[in-house]
């Protein structure tokens, strides 16, 4: 079994999409090991988008991301990576497969179909337990 985090961000919040993508997820057999509700601060953004935070782009992600709290998911199933990037779609909305959670539901304004796009979604096993263990302490994760 495989473990993903899922951040669903401020324009997924702010759509009221949560509780439909969340259903997606079910669907798709994922079982949900820990959820909860956060607001980021500026020292969480900075860790987790280390890779960008020296981009002159960042104040603008990191802004976006505290517009509003984000909900922290963790969830498990066999090959939940490759299986959760696809029901995503490719990070620009405006590219996204039709069907794609991105594509449904993420931003088609030039400019924003980047960063407003649902969902950030783990890249690999490794980073993903790293991210997991980010957000979640051992006790808010269940079997």
């Amino acid at each position: 079994m495989e473990r993903t985090l899922i951040l669903l961000k401020p324009d997924c919040v702010q759509k009221h999409l949560v509780g439909s993508v969340i259903a997606r997820f079910e669907e798709a057999g994922f079982a949900i090991r820990g959820c909860k509700m956060i607001q980021l601060t500026d020292a969480l953004l900075a860790e987790h988008y280390a890779h960008i935070a020296d981009k002159p782009f960042f104040p603008e992600v990191a802004d976006f991301m505290k517009e509003t709290p984000v909900i922290a998911l963790a969830l498990e199933a066999d090959g939940i990576i490759d299986t959760m990037r696809e029901m995503l779609g490719v990070t620009n909305c405006l590219e996204a497969a039709p069907g794609t959670i991105r594509a449904d539901w993420g931003s088609k304004e030039e400019g924003k179909n980047m960063m407003c796009n649902i969902a950030h979604a783990s890249d690999s096993a490794e980073t993903a337990a790293v991210e997991i263990k980010r957000f979640f302490a051992e006790d808010e994760l269940f079997l």
